[in-house]
């Protein structure tokens, strides 16, 4: 999404979620991904997922497989993972490491840096091969997290849209992080939407969480900004009645290089459109929920943390896999229900409570790119394909 998209006042749907068909329409669900994702950064893994030459990651999504590598010289690319003669996929599998990039097929081989250095047959090809090295993509890297870009449409940088937050993230010392297991791929059976909904909505977690509701109390918060949802949430020091809600106050321990008002604080942003950063003092997950059709998604997910060896550490990290195993659980059902309660034609669009501040910023972003989410009933078949603008 543009810069200027972000600027948008005076929406006349501002109170209204999404309509029910933008869940479920495959027309829909191209246009957002071509006009959403496409343009939108993706992280791909981290700086220390790939420490050496040849390492690499790959990611898969929007119909692409991306992959990035570690150069020779050190430099992180990003390519389509794609041989440049007849389109056969180069690299398998999520991790790996690889001198060059050679095809299975015929053998076109790239070096790190993405040039093609290697055809047989050479001589009987009409090509010049400076003109057939990989197609790159988009590269950022923030706090040493890896994000790769389709399609460049004027929209902020990964550190522009985290700049209102920057002071608040420095002290977790995210170019330290180190991979805390392994990626885990969880596919549902609903649209991408509504899991991204359901993390920045903060109304449901004193009904449906009675976890988070012992350990945080009446402190949890939710703001919005152009770019990025904030949620948050101080432990309690009284203790839970839950077993591992308990033992995970017990044994947090002091985190030094963290300020005395983050000792204690979770903190959860979400990153336009599908991206998810959960800040403990002991770690930091990351997820992000991949469109898949219109109504399946996939949630890609990773714990990052600092190595530290003190046994009580160990045990709070270990809490709070349990702890967030269990919201997990009861966000999965949850998000179903809506999914499967959106294909009644009794409904259309639900009303936004003005403390919904961050549902209401993904409508109304998703409002701008895509107009015709306004109507609160599919329009006949063909709509995308009409010429769209800001309404």
């Amino acid at each position: 999404m543009a810069e200027a998209a972000t600027n948008i006042a005076n929406d006349p749907d501002e109170g209204w979620s999404l309509p029910a068909w933008t869940y479920s329409d495959p027309e829909f669900f191209e246009a957002e991904v071509d006009r959403v994702i496409r343009p939108s950064w993706q992280v791909v893994c981290h700086v220390g997922d790939v420490p050496n030459p040849g390492d690499f990651h790959t990611l898969d999504y929007a119909g692409e497989s991306v992959v990035v590598v570690r150069g020779k010289g050190g430099v992180l690319h990003a390519f389509t993972n794609v041989c440049r003669h007849r389109g056969a996929r180069l690299l398998d599998g999520p991790t790996g490491c690889a001198r060059k990039l050679v095809c299975p097929y015929h053998a076109w081989t790239y070096d790190l840096d993405g040039r093609l250095t290697g055809v047989p047959m050479r001589e009987t090809y009409a090509i010049d091969m400076a003109d057939h090295g990989l197609k790159t993509v988009d590269l950022e890297v923030w706090r040493g997290f890896v994000f790769v870009r389709l399609e460049d449409d004027g929209g902020p940088s990964v550190a522009r849209m985290m700049a209102p937050y920057e002071a608040e993230v420095e002290p977790y010392r995210f170019e330290e992080l180190r991979a805390f297991g392994r990626v885990t791929l969880r596919p549902r059976a609903v649209n991408w939407k509504n899991v991204g909904d359901n993390y920045s909505d903060g109304l449901h977690i004193a009904v449906a969480h009675p976890g988070l509701k012992r350990l945080m109390g009446n402190g949890y918060g939710v703001e919005a900004s152009a770019h990025v949802d904030k949620m948050w949430g101080p432990i309690l020091d009284k203790p839970s009645a839950n077993p591992s809600e308990r033992a995970y106050q017990h044994f947090l321990p002091a985190v030094p290089h963290l300020p005395a008002d983050r000792q204690r604080l979770w903190t959860y942003f979400k990153l336009w459109p599908n991206i998810a950063f959960d800040i403990y003092p002991d770690q930091v997950d990351f997820m992000q929920w991949l469109p898949v059709s219109p109504t399946e998604c996939l949630i890609r997910e990773i714990a990052y943390a600092l190595p530290d060896d003190r046994r009580e550490m160990q045990a709070a990290r270990y809490c709070n896999w349990r702890i967030n195993r269990q919201v997990n659980a009861e966000d999965t059902g949850l998000v179903q229900r809506v999914q499967d309660g959106m294909a009644s034609q009794s409904f259309t669009v639900g009303p936004l409570s003005e403390q919904e501040v961050a549902l209401r910023n993904f409508c109304r972003k998703i409002r701008h790119v895509i107009p015709e989410a306004r109507q609160h009933r599919a329009p006949a078949p063909g709509w995308s394909r009409q010429p769209h603008g800001i309404s």
